[in-house]
């Protein structure tokens, strides 16, 4: 990313629809990322949000639209991404130790066939640590705790060292620590100019994890900065009648900006 134009878009999404069995999940989706944003992606359930982002990774379809990463076509930067899908979608009795699973995010780089080198085992053993669980590294994925499982996906997505990361409701049952370890990791890398897109469910601590917020509900509804999106009427307009604690909400708002 060093030398790039911090003008051009870290992500610019145009006309983008996706559909499952000819039903539209995302509907001529157009917005555009500004590079070193820490991004919610924020909607109801069944809104799209997930499916956005494997479009942008390029694991769903497109029936129309264009993506383009720091002003290049999508399918020329996938190596510039790193993914961590939700937890739910990874098969966690597979025989793997917590090093097996980090030391995955670097087969791009060294290759599948190709033996792993102590530098690779340096790299995934320092983003263990940053994460909290490099004394896990031996133990068996199966035997860990939801936020140990979270953080050690976080794990395979920095040893990756991209410019931009997707991440699939990393906070989803874990404990406080965890999603504040979580949050401080995605922090650091926002203050390194990395680009990263968090789909988010939890309204309240949305104006305090992100400077960039995307509200979706199958169109995106509004997106931008936080303090012009993350409004009452955006919120409304994103979730009809089903937002029961907009005051809550409104409270939290008012809490950011003081803070």
């Amino acid at each position: 990313m060093n030398g790039e134009n911090q003008s051009t878009p870290a992500i610019e999404i145009a006309d983008l629809t996706v559909a499952y069995h000819r039903k539209p999940v995302l509907w001529e989706i157009s917005l555009s990322i500004p590079p070193g944003s820490l991004v919610g992606i924020v909607g109801p359930n069944g809104a799209g949000k997930s499916t956005l982002l494997k479009s942008i990774i390029g694991l769903v379809p497109r029936v129309s639209g264009q993506i383009q990463m720091h002003g290049q076509a999508s399918t020329q930067c996938r190596h510039r991404i790193a993914y961590v899908p939700q937890r739910e979608s990874v098969d966690w009795d597979f025989p793997a130790s917590v090093l097996d699973v980090v030391l995955m995010g670097l087969y791009r780089e060294a290759g599948w066939f190709w033996p792993l080198r102590a530098e690779h085992r340096k790299r995934a053993m320092l983003a263990l640590e940053q994460v909290g669980i490099a004394d896990l590294a031996s133990r068996q994925i199966s035997q860990l705790s939801g936020g140990q499982q979270q953080r050690t996906f976080l794990a395979r997505a920095l040893v990756q060292e991209a410019d931009i990361y997707l991440l699939d409701e990393p906070f989803a049952a874990v404990d406080a620590a965890t999603e504040q370890s979580i949050i401080g990791v995605l922090r650091k890398l926002q203050s390194q100019g990395k680009t990263i897109l968090v789909v988010h469910h939890d309204l309240h601590t949305v104006p305090l994890y992100f400077n960039f917020l995307v509200l979706i509900n199958v169109r995106a509804v509004a997106w931008g900065a936080m303090s012009e999106t993350f409004t009452p009427e955006n919120l409304k307009r994103t979730y009809g009648g089903r937002l029961t604690i907009l005051d809550e909400v409104t409270e939290a708002m008012r809490r950011s900006v003081v803070q």
